[in-house]
């Protein structure tokens, strides 16, 4: 029987390029379910003055296919303009590996989405989103579908420990059935308070834990 994997998705997987984590990213993205079996996380660091992605890392968890594309799509981007990274698409990261297993292709749009998402929060975070669609509950609860349950491997809608959402005139308000001292409960604020307050509308953000 071949073998599924051609000599580059070997080589990325082996030896991936740009793995870790950047600290104070200027954006971050976040995609997939440890649950489902594939994960990856983007840090973008990106020049103000040319919008040039001067550093990028990529966190992975997966299989061969997952790093290595998560592994490909970093060195593609870097060097890159923020537009110019945007047009980075999953067919070209699978040409750039030499092909992939059929079944494994949605791993090249996992890492491109990756990409996409930390692109996004740098965008909203430094006011360069061109179409400023009002928030509403439904792009709160989108938002919050990137934020992990730790307990379940999920994401904290998926797992219901989201049991209430809000916006009033710029105030958001999440409820989370979760004491505030449990052991995740300071990692669940922060990672809701990231997703939300970079929203361009958003005043302020309250994350309220069941007692």
């Amino acid at each position: 029987m071949k073998f599924p994997y051609t000599e580059k998705v070997l080589e990325h997987f082996k030896n991936p390029r740009n793995v870790g984590k950047l600290e104070n990213p200027d954006g971050k993205g976040l995609e997939g379910s440890p649950a489902c079996g594939d994960m990856v996380a983007v840090y973008l660091q990106v020049n103000p003055d040319t919008q040039v992605i001067e550093d990028i890392k990529f966190e992975s968890y997966g299989c061969a296919s997952n790093i290595a594309t998560a592994s490909i799509i970093t060195e593609l981007a870097k060097g890159k303009t923020i537009e110019e990274a945007k047009k980075i698409s999953w067919q070209e990261a699978t040409e750039e590996l030499g092909g992939l297993p059929p079944v494994k292709a949605h791993c090249s749009v996992l890492a491109v989405e990756g990409l996409r998402a930390a692109i996004r929060d740098y965008e909203e975070k430094h006011g360069l989103v061109s179409e400023q669609e009002p928030t509403t509950v439904d792009v709160i609860r989108s938002r919050l579908k990137h934020v992990m349950n730790p307990m379940a491997g999920l994401d904290i809608i998926r797992t219901e420990l989201v049991t209430k959402m809000e916006i009033n005139d710029g105030v958001v308000r999440i409820l989370i059935d979760l004491p505030s001292n449990h052991q995740f409960a300071a990692n669940i604020k922060e990672e809701v308070m990231e997703k939300i307050e970079s929203l361009w509308d958003v005043k302020e953000v309250n994350v309220v834990f069941t007692e």
